[in-house]
């Protein structure tokens, strides 16, 4: 595997911490031994944590008025992958890239392929992309796409549906993740009904294009750009076409698709009830759609997520594995270090929710014992298992401090030297 960010600095970087590193995780395993807790047990469980870098993040996003490029993004996908494989050497836990199609298409999948396997990353869900117009494309999606009035217009964004999945079985993904912005602007403006039909109908074309080993994930979006009513706008709208078109059919839940203080640790659990739970993007939000970095806002929220996650999976077994992505949009960071911040904030989420003693849970929750229920959930969430994401990542042959190692390879000085800016030239295609 090709490490980008010179093996030695890492290591040189890491002898510096080491020290501290071992008197915390020793501090920190004391304090769990004596919960009953086994640090061993839960620092392999983070080795095995893994969450999927969308190929659109390592390049700077926009808000609805500008984008400022950033210095050194990336000009293509071959880039694009170069970033994410920095972003999992040092944190040792994004081995797969979501791509984007068109923004991400191949000339030759199977050199695009063989650069990823170079890299040491693999091809998570591939995503399709109806909600903006391409160059020399016939049909426009201004008035929807899958659900558009004119049936050539659907057919065009079926057709493109189609070929992501052929793209994507060349790179060896396994799922297709479907959002549309398709919706309306205007009371009156179309059929609500009508515009739900006209996407079944599309997507039941899709469907019946994927794989036997292949799932398709519907994902939700509260509002944007359909600013009065968005087709798919909900968990509800989206469990009933995932029921629908079929087993193979699942729903993707994005934290920042939602209306404010809404309870979206509640909506995982139903999906994951009734199997049609397919996966996350994770980001976090204020307001609206931010896209905000992962638990840079509330990251309570995200162990809540993780809290119905363990529950789950404690009830399901190995038959429950949801996927896992980031999906950012970096306006005034450095996209790597916001990446690489966010990977470790879904797995500390993912380990603390581990902390959590069910059977004392369930027995506090038999007896009515509110409070104690909400701490022991509390406990949990305000145990720092930094120490045990640290040790993790060492062990992986990542890094201690991932950013700071990051900011001593110089390379995003390297990057911007190596990339001159290019009119046109393909970066997160979000603006």
């Amino acid at each position: 595997m090709k490490d980008l960010i010179d093996a030695g600095l890492v290591a040189e970087q890491n002898a510096k911490a080491s020290a501290q590193l071992q008197a915390d995780y020793d501090a920190l395993g004391g304090m769990l031994a004596r919960r009953g807790q086994d640090i061993e047990a839960l620092t392999s469980l983070a080795q095995d944590f893994a969450v999927a870098v969308p190929s659109w993040g390592v390049g700077t996003g926009g808000t609805r008025f500008a984008r400022f490029p950033g210095r050194g993004e990336p000009r293509n996908v071959f880039e694009k992958l170069d970033d994410c494989a920095v972003i999992n050497q040092l944190t040792r836990a994004t081995p797969a890239v979501s791509p984007h199609f068109p923004w991400d298409k191949p000339t030759d999948a199977n050199e695009l392929r063989q650069h990823a396997d170079a890299l040491g990353l693999a091809f998570d869900a591939v995503n399709s992309n109806t909600f903006q117009d391409q160059q020399s494309q016939e049909h426009t999606y201004k008035y929807g796409s899958l659900t558009a009035i004119a049936a050539a217009t659907r057919a065009q964004a079926v057709k493109h549906n189609i070929e992501c999945i052929e793209l994507g079985r060349e790179l060896g993904s396994k799922a297709l993740t479907v959002w549309v912005g398709d919706g309306a602007n205007f009371p009156g403006q179309s059929n609500l009904r009508g515009a739900l039909e006209r996407y079944l109908d599309s997507m039941r074309e899709i469907y019946a294009a994927l794989p036997d080993d292949w799932n398709v994930f519907i994902e939700h979006k509260l509002f944007e750009p359909a600013f009065y009513a968005t087709t798919i706008a909900d968990w509800g709208t989206s469990f009933a076409c995932a029921t629908a078109l079929g087993p193979k059919a699942k729903c993707l839940v994005d934290l920042g698709h939602h209306a404010p203080n809404t309870n979206i640790e509640m909506i995982v659990a139903r999906l994951a009830q009734f199997g049609k739970l397919g996966g996350f993007h994770f980001n976090d939000s204020k307001y609206g759609d931010d896209d905000l970095d992962s638990g840079s806002i509330n990251p309570f929220q995200l162990f809540l997520v993780f809290n119905e996650l363990a529950d789950a999976a404690q009830r399901d077994g190995a038959t429950f594995r949801p996927a896992y992505m980031l999906d950012q949009s970096h306006n005034v960071t450095d996209p790597i270090e916001s990446l690489m911040n966010s990977a470790v904030e879904v797995q500390r989420a993912y380990v603390q929710a581990a902390l959590v003693d069910r059977t004392r849970l369930a027995e506090l929750q038999r007896s009515n014992d509110v409070l104690l229920a909400a701490q022991a959930l509390k406990a949990a969430f305000r145990t720092d298992v930094s120490p045990i994401l640290a040790m993790a990542r060492v062990r992986k042959g990542g890094a201690v401090d991932p950013v700071a190692c990051y900011r001593a390879s110089g390379y995003r000085d390297l990057a911007a030297s190596a990339r001159p800016a290019k009119a046109g030239a393909s970066s997160s295609g979000i603006v």
